[in-house]
């Protein structure tokens, strides 16, 4: 005898018959069961009939019914409206993996391709065949590997039409996202056959489904991708944030998503010392020297005489090691990266770098704010602030609009945030004693 606590009523409904309530046996095969629900209606057959849940989601229990079979010979019929019908119920019930199982065993899912690859029917039609086949491989029964290349560059000409039917375009998208996600082959072939251009062309649309299926993609490619492949300018997604009054959840990821890829573009300056050797470094660093004070010819100088011009200049500068500067920027983080935001600063700002390096170096020792110290220390708050080099979280969505107006976002907030040290240098009269005091203050604006 069973136990109790393996029974469970249920109802059983079907059109034109009377509802049954029978007492389940969980421990008893399905197919049994099905066996003694179609006697009580006098159905033959039983191994054509399914149970499906009437409530919620009405999903398949078993696939040993005829939904299946039915589907794989409508979207085959000769009918039109008969295809458009069992392609959208198709896409419907694809998202119960018994189902799918079912149907991909008849090799349904080849017939779906070969829609697609044909690429005769209706947009409605293509949208529904579309919309099925990802339902059905989001299971994970079929490999995307399995693909043919006529059916990746088919659905990548749907992306790149410049006019097509929106609702292909968005499922197309999806489609492609899967691919690049699934395999580093894959995703080769999807960049051989979708430009960066075409996918931020999507994303200057109003249509905000669109934009976030584009957005989706964009973000898998770049994260697949090596360096060469994440470069996107800020500007050219600025529009996404501006061009409705809210952005969506889903949307929202991936701004966050893009703009710590782009963040963390940063990370290999952050994490490299300066190189002494190398000829580039050293002229950068030169460069801090030459645009703050008017250089005197220094060909006619002794080595000894260039050298104490060098460091005593340096030492203006705020270097802590005045003689050998670049042991300054040895400390990673923030590494390179401190001596690239104070080349901005010196190259895009030239007065107000002049400025601030010598009215520092007009003050009593005592007072004046060291400009090198003090941007490799702001350089490092940045960085710890901006996270760079932090992976992006699957739940994150906390993103700044400003940094999609800007390219440069990280030297900008620089040049903003040492003028505004060396004002709070000024109003607290600090000293070098004090300099991890202004630092924090500054940490906590």
């Amino acid at each position: 005898m069973p136990q109790q606590k393996d029974i469970v009523k249920i109802a059983i409904q079907m059109p034109g018959a009377y509802p049954q309530l029978i007492q389940l046996d969980q421990k008893k095969p399905l197919t049994a069961v099905i066996k003694e629900v179609c006697d009580k209606w006098n159905l033959p057959g039983p191994d054509n009939y399914a149970l499906q849940y009437a409530d919620g989601i009405q999903t398949y229990i078993t696939e040993s019914g005829r939904c299946a079979e039915d589907l794989y010979k409508g979207i085959q019929s000769s009918d039109s409206g008969v295809r458009c019908d069992s392609l959208k119920l198709l896409a419907d019930v694809s998202t119960d993996i018994t189902f799918a199982q079912e149907f991909i065993s008849r090799d349904g899912h080849s017939l779906l391709v070969k829609i697609v690859e044909d690429a005769h029917e209706a947009p409605l039609i293509m949208t529904h065949t579309l919309s099925a086949f990802m339902e059905l491989m989001d299971h994970g029964i079929v490999s995307w590997e399995n693909l043919s290349s006529v059916f990746i560059k088919k659905i990548a000409s749907f992306v790149n039409a410049k006019v097509l039917d929106t609702s292909i375009q968005q499922v197309s998208l999806a489609i492609l996202e899967s691919m690049v996600l699934s395999s580093s082959s894959l995703f080769n072939e999807v960049k051989q056959e979708i430009t960066l251009e075409r996918l931020i062309s999507h994303l200057q649309v109003t249509n905000q489904q669109l934009q976030t299926k584009a957005m989706a993609l964009l973000m898998a490619m770049l994260l697949a991708g090596g360096e060469a492949d994440r470069q996107v300018r800020g500007g050219e997604v600025f529009n996404i944030i501006h061009s409705s009054s809210s952005v969506g959840d889903e949307m929202a990821h991936y701004l966050y998503v893009l703009q710590t890829v782009r963040l963390n573009h940063l990370e290999a300056r952050m994490r490299t010392p300066l190189d002494s050797y190398n000829q580039e470094q050293r002229d950068m660093l030169h460069g801090l020297r030459q645009a703050a004070f008017e250089m005197e010819s220094e060909s006619g100088l002794s080595n000894e005489r260039r050298r104490s011009l060098c460091a005593k200049e340096f030492k203006k500068l705020g270097f802590s090691n005045n003689s050998n500067p670049g042991l300054d920027l040895s400390r990673c983080p923030p590494g390179l990266l401190a001596l690239d935001t104070m080349a901005y600063f010196a190259s895009r700002y030239p007065d107000a770098y002049s400025r601030f390096v010598l009215e520092n170096s007009s003050r009593e020792d005592k007072h004046e704010c060291p400009f090198a110290r003090s941007s490799i220390q702001l350089t490092l708050i940045l960085c710890e602030i901006l996270r760079i080099g932090e992976p992006p979280s699957e739940t994150g969505s906390d993103y700044h609009p400003i940094f999609f107006a800007q390219d440069r976002l990280l030297e900008e907030l620089f040049c903003i945030c040492i003028q505004l040290l060396n004002k709070t240098w000024k109003e607290m009269r600090a000293t070098q004693e004090d300099f991890d005091k202004v630092a924090h203050r500054l940490h906590h604006l």
